[in-house]
């Protein structure tokens, strides 16, 4: 059974949320308050396995209270935001502190009060078990590496615990880095929120691809969330080519159909999988290698969830595993290294 509270401060939404996990016989709602001080208090005494919180609470906020949590007991939180720049800000914010996902508050909840995949991404998100912030790489301590002349393009896929993973990866990159393309898995009104903070904390220019952009020295692109795939056209410049079309491996953004697209360019890619869970990206990362790129994971000790570079171990796709701490030193080196 999984012991669930809910955090909100608006009694239709924590009614809404509780209606949604009703049928699931494996998920318990034990509790559902409007404040930090109040769920502070229930997991004094309370055996809870996931909170479902509100990023805007009164009083402590949930980012603050989610912050205190990480550090004195971590435990997987699904945060709830409003589809809103301040709160696809708010959102990102969340999920580098170490939130496991966020769950986009309808407009209307007493209209439109669907949550239909709720259930299940509250099982996924309870399988996680986050670590102490003590434990984690801090991103401002990362020093960036020197400048790496090549015109190889680096492609990074990741999912669950991916945003604290990616602002310390690219907070040890150089300002003129190889071009850079990353597709995580977020809903669209995070991403632009996610590149705009990026590009706040990491050397290179860190934008949200949109059609047409060509792959340049010094930049990171991120593909949107939302309707289409990122891919990038095969010729001689590396255009962004956003394809509409049902998710594939489940996901849309698809890791697999960025790196497939990359393929063709062989030794001039080099491809990293980091923490997430499922196998997207698995199948694209061997296409990479097999023709002839460099292919790089995440370590099981360093990600929030093995998942994704475990399935690609597992097809012989990864040529070799890192810590987070050492991805962009041997990303760079495998971007800068003669030869294919």
């Amino acid at each position: 059974m999984i012991r669930v509270l809910i955090v909100d401060d608006s009694p239709t939404m924590r009614a809404v949320l509780q209606r949604a996990l009703r049928p699931a016989a494996d998920i318990a709602v034990v509790g559902a308050v409007a404040s930090a001080a109040e769920a502070g208090e229930m997991l004094d005494w309370c055996a809870v396995d996931l909170l479902l919180l509100d990023v805007a609470l009164p009083g402590m906020s949930g980012l603050a209270f989610l912050e205190r949590l990480m550090g004195d007991r971590p435990m997987p939180v699904i945060m709830i935001s409003a589809f809103t720049r301040s709160g696809a800000r708010q959102a990102v914010e969340a999920l580098a502190l170490g939130a496991i996902d966020c769950l986009g508050k309808p407009r209307n909840a007493a209209k439109d009060p669907s949550f239909g995949d709720l259930a299940e991404r509250v099982r996924t998100a309870a399988r996680v078990r986050p670590r102490p912030a003590r434990e984690r790489v801090d991103p401002a301590r990362m020093e960036a590496a020197p400048a790496v002349t090549s015109s190889r393009i680096v492609a990074i896929g990741a999912s669950t615990g991916g945003v604290e993973a990616l602002g310390t990866l690219l907070a040890a990159f150089p300002k003129h880095c190889p071009p850079t393309v990353v597709a995580l898995h977020l809903p669209a009104p995070f991403t632009a929120s996610l590149a705009a903070r990026l590009d706040r904390h990491a050397a290179p220019r860190v934008r949200e691809a949109a059609e047409g952009m060509v792959l340049a020295p010094g930049e990171v692109l991120l593909a949107p969330g939302g309707l289409r795939h990122l891919t990038i056209a095969v010729g001689e410049e590396p255009r962004c080519v956003l394809r509409p079309g049902a998710p594939v491996s489940g996901h849309r953004p698809s890791v697999d159909m960025l790196f497939r697209s990359l393929a063709p360019r062989g030794a001039d890619v080099v491809g990293l999988l980091m923490t997430g869970m499922g196998s997207d990206g698995a199948a694209g990362l061997q296409a990479i290698r097999a023709a002839g790129g460099r292919t790089l994971a995440q370590d099981a000790a360093s990600s929030v969830v093995y998942g994704m570079a475990r399935a690609a171990m597992a097809r012989g796709a990864v040529e070799r595993e890192r810590p987070l701490a050492d991805l962009a030193p041997t990303l760079l080196r495998l971007a800068a290294a003669p030869g294919g």
